[in-house]
């Protein structure tokens, strides 16, 4: 039976991280059913984990198909050309991947951006794992006050924090698009398009 409670944990922490727009976090569905079930923490860390980091792949696989039909040619080759450059430098990559997950902010900003890029998986994939073990780790071992405080957890989803979360993401989402990277990385010289759409 608790097999298969691991195995809804898995499920459910894909499925919010798979979809393309800001969902509710992989953390708060872990708490959930690890209270509701009395799951042990460690596995449900492992197996939501494990689902998140599966649903950013999947996410990230599919978004360079969609911007390819939504943004102009132009910019894609200009993101492409980001990935390009960023694929090279793997440890930088690595460390930044790491400490954005470590903070608690929306992580579909960096997968949009990573996926359009066509970043290679493998240097996301890894640290994305440790940071989200790690953050996750903080949140699902609070479960329990959290679930004797049930109001504070209600007022938390749609706090100050999450609401600056949000904030952060969609600018980062915004800088990623508009800044002509191609210009900035040969040139070093900033520039700014909002032209994008097709």
């Amino acid at each position: 039976m608790n097999a298969l409670l691991y195995l809804l944990v898995f499920f459910a922490s894909f499925l919010v991280d798979v979809i393309p727009f800001v969902g509710p976090p992989a953390w708060s569905v872990m708490v959930f059913l690890q209270i509701k079930f009395g799951l042990d923490i460690w596995p449900v860390l492992f197996w939501g984990v494990s689902g998140s980091a599966l649903g950013r792949y999947v996410y990230s696989w599919y978004i360079k198909s969609l911007a390819d039909h939504l943004v102009k040619k132009e910019k894609s080759e200009d993101l492409n050309f980001l990935g390009s450059r960023l694929s090279g430098k793997t440890w930088q990559v690595f460390l930044f991947v790491l400490l954005y997950t470590l903070i608690p902010i929306p992580t579909t900003p960096l997968f949009t951006a990573t996926g359009i890029a066509r970043i290679k998986p493998l240097h996301i994939m890894p640290p994305f794992f440790i940071g989200k073990f790690a953050s996750d780790a903080l949140m699902v071992g609070t479960g329990h006050y959290v679930a004797t405080n049930l109001s504070t957890m209600t007022q938390g989803l749609v706090s100050w924090r999450s609401i600056v979360g949000t904030a952060v993401g969609l600018l980062i989402i915004s800088l990623f698009f508009f800044i002509d990277w191609k210009t900035l990385l040969l040139r070093k010289k900033f520039k700014v398009s909002f032209h994008i759409w097709k």
